[in-house]
């Protein structure tokens, strides 16, 4: 068993650390919230998973020197937006600890994933991604459920495929950290779209054109940022896709469905009540979409539509009346 540090006590990262304590880790939870620590430490609860009850070896602080030392393993869970701020407070009490990155995203102003914004404060963690299709209320209730572990190093790779898995949570390794991360990524801005769609009550013929298309969108990007072609139709490509895309406990995908329903960016933020990661992903992929020289008609209509005063009914007419291509 492992002593393991979750940063980030947000619904993702209870999630992991619920699961992975009912296999006998040890673990503690570093939260920037005195209220979400009492609540972890004395009601056994968290206010964004009201089903679980988090078990007794799950402990939760606020000091992040705590949370950190004596550990084996780190999970990094914040948003994405908060990844180079939280590292900064704890990098100077990393040893030998693996960081594990459980958030999905980049960060705005650089355009640098987050294994790169890890990688540069800590020039000597050994780090690891983990992603794929995971929705924090099913992975925190034993609902079964395959995620991909991506590292350099195999030693790392190996080892949390041996410690996370269980009868309810399938690890597969994979060597293609920047095809992992960017699948994690860019996924949540096909997710908004299929939001924008279902707020325009679009039917299931326009969700299989979008999730298709999209894909193609994400893997010829991903590639051009320096994946591999294959990992875009695995778990963390068309399997993180899939779920987001169809799935109700989306944020991103209920964010979009408010603008699809006329909603502001700020009417909708404040409605999800929680981090949207694929608004900032949007503007991110936007111009990474624009250095590469990639086409992406998908992409640039919903940035339109946040950013342009396009509106979505006029979005998806623009998208259906492109000039007439072959499929491949």
């Amino acid at each position: 068993m492992k002593n393991i540090s979750v940063i980030g006590s947000g619904s993702w990262g209870t999630a992991l650390a619920t699961t992975l304590a009912g296999e006998g880790h040890q673990i503690k939870i570093w939260s920037f919230s005195e209220e979400e620590k009492d609540l972890i430490n004395n009601e056994r609860k968290c206010k964004f998973l009201p089903n679980i009850h988090i078990p007794e070896n799950v402990y939760c602080t606020t000091d992040i020197e705590e949370a950190v030392k004596e550990t084996d393993i780190i999970l990094h869970v914040t948003p994405s937006k908060f990844t180079r701020e939280t590292v900064k407070k704890y990098k100077n009490y990393i040893n030998n600890q693996a960081i594990v990155i459980c958030s999905k995203g980049f960060e705005k102003e650089t355009l640098k994933t987050l294994e790169e914004v890890v990688e540069e404060e800590i020039p000597q963690a050994k780090i690891a991604v983990l992603s794929g299709p995971s929705h924090a209320e099913e992975v925190s209730v034993d609902i079964p459920t395959a995620l991909v572990v991506a590292s350099k190093n195999q030693h790392l790779r190996e080892l949390i495929q041996e410690e996370f898995m269980s009868e309810t949570l399938r690890i597969y390794t994979c060597e293609d950290v920047k095809g992992v991360e960017l699948g994690g990524a860019l996924k949540n801005i096909i997710a908004f779209c299929s939001g924008v769609a279902a707020g325009l009550g679009l039917g299931d013929n326009s969700f299989a054109a979008l999730i298709t298309r999209g894909l193609k969108e994400i893997a010829e990007l991903g590639v051009a940022l320096g994946g591999e072609k294959e990992t875009f139709y695995g778990l963390t490509g068309l399997g993180d896709l899939i779920v987001t895309c169809l799935s109700e406990h989306s944020r991103n995908r209920k964010a979009g469905k408010l603008i699809g329903q006329g909603k502001t960016i700020e009417e909708a933020r404040k409605e999800v009540g929680m981090v949207i990661e694929s608004i900032d992903n949007i503007e991110v992929a936007y111009e990474l979409g624009k250095i590469k020289n990639i086409e992406m008609p998908i992409l640039n209509t919903v940035y339109d539509i946040l950013y342009k005063n396009l509106s979505p009914k006029e979005g998806v007419a623009r998208l259906m009346q492109r000039t007439k291509k072959s499929e491949f």
